[in-house]
């Protein structure tokens, strides 16, 4: 992405010849600025094609609500036009606030903090509070977000790519995975319309969760939408199955969790299963890139084994 770009962006909200260092290159490309007054903000550059306009104001009209009813999130900013979606060329750009903090871990390393199931109970309370202030919240007309419901999760045509068909899976993991996603998805029919069921974050990894005087903090929304709210809480902790004290952590964050609303967790061992298989199929684009064989391997090596112990349970 050129410098004349950013320095183009930066100008539709007052900041032209504002310093920008890059420092996220995902789906979207994530600059911090440093505004001569002291102010902070994260540019993000969006990904081409990911989301559509209307998906990328809703997510941004999400976090403006978000914001208001106290949750720590970066806060949309309006351009010199009073606008929070910009276009330069075909790139769509947005201006958040920027959060301080250090993300709670990083996939693939021990984790390493300290209270690590006060902090876990603590990020248990902000996904629930997330999730209680978006059922209290009514969107604007026009808010579409992507649905991480039975179909998008475990259909013909999952949200992330079709799981199944990942080709490093050997023949004896792909027909584990198999069994066990076909019994996942008549389980899901059976217990879909019982389920909590409302707008989630869908990425709350270890690297979204931004840790500030004890106090978690959630950052990138961009897959954010429609879903089951078990699979929120899925979503973190499956990276952290293999911590030494996974039972305590995972019963800090339901306990937190339970502070601010009710959950029916009897599910939570199928929705684990549904958010390893989603990384199957998330990969398969991205195996170009440096280390995506070592990941690819770990996600299938996961999704193996919480397959079978689904199936013998």
């Amino acid at each position: 992405m050129s410098d004349r770009l950013v320095d183009q962006a930066l100008g539709l909200w007052g900041l032209s010849g504002t310093g920008a260092k890059l420092v996220a290159r995902r789906e979207n490309r994530v600059y911090r600025v440093d505004a001569p007054d002291g102010r902070r903000f994260a540019l993000r550059l969006h990904r081409p094609d990911y989301r559509s306009d209307a998906e990328l104001q809703s997510e941004l009209d999400w976090l403006t609500a978000l914001s208001c009813g106290g949750l720590r999130v970066p806060l949309p900013v309006a351009s010199k036009e009073q606008r929070l979606l910009q276009q330069i060329d075909g790139t769509r750009i947005s201006l958040l606030t920027w959060l301080d903090g250090a993300a709670m871990g990083r996939t693939g390393e021990p984790l390493d903090i300290n209270d690590r199931t006060a902090v876990f109970a603590s990020v248990g309370e902000t996904m629930a509070r997330m999730h209680a202030l978006s059922d209290a919240w009514t969107p604007p007309a026009g808010f579409v977000r992507c649905a991480w419901d039975a179909e998008g999760l475990i259909g013909d045509e999952p949200l992330w790519g079709r799981f199944r068909e990942n080709p490093q899976l050997t023949a004896r993991q792909a027909a584990v995975i198999a069994e066990a996603s076909e019994r996942a998805r008549a389980d899901l029919q059976i217990r879909q319309s019982a389920l909590d069921y409302g707008l989630i974050h869908a990425d709350l990894v270890r690297e979204n969760v931004l840790i500030s005087n004890g106090a978690p903090q959630l950052i990138d929304f961009d897959d954010g939408g429609y879903g089951f709210r078990l699979f929120d809480i899925a979503t973190t902790l499956l990276k952290n199955r293999g911590e030494p004290d996974y039972p305590e952590l995972q019963a800090a964050l339901l306990e937190g969790y339970r502070r601010v609303r009710p959950i029916d967790t009897r599910a939570l061992p199928l929705f684990v299963l549904l958010r390893a298989f989603t990384y199957l199929g998330w990969i398969v684009p991205r195996m170009h890139e440096p280390g995506a064989t070592e990941r690819c391997g770990r996600f299938i090596e996961n999704a193996t084994v919480l397959s079978r112990e689904y199936l013998g349970a």
